[in-house]
């Protein structure tokens, strides 16, 4: 399982909107291969957020990305965007809770 980490900055004054398209865009949790979304807002930068998706490989977020979902995805929290996400897959090497 990887998690795939994007993070984002909103345009000011969007928070409370980006949060409610975000959720609202969870048709992402029916995808094959997602196990689930966090969204985590920066408490020094409170137009920073990450976005956090579990998936079964790097490959099944590839296929996501190709999608009808994705398109949706995109639809919802495009316009909320500054600049270009910055995305990385990370797997888990300790877990301690």
């Amino acid at each position: 399982m990887i998690t795939e980490i994007a993070t984002v900055e909103i345009k000011p004054g969007t928070e409370q909107e980006f949060e409610a398209a975000v959720e609202k865009a969870s048709a992402i949790s029916g995808v094959p291969g997602n196990y689930g979304v966090q969204l985590h807002r920066s408490i020094q930068n409170p137009t920073r957020y990450r976005v956090m998706s579990r998936w079964e490989s790097v490959a099944h977020h590839h296929a996501f990305r190709d999608s009808p979902q994705a398109q949706e995805y995109f639809a919802l929290v495009g316009p909320f965007l500054m600049g270009t996400p910055e995305v990385e897959h990370t797997e888990t090497v300790l877990a301690t809770f």
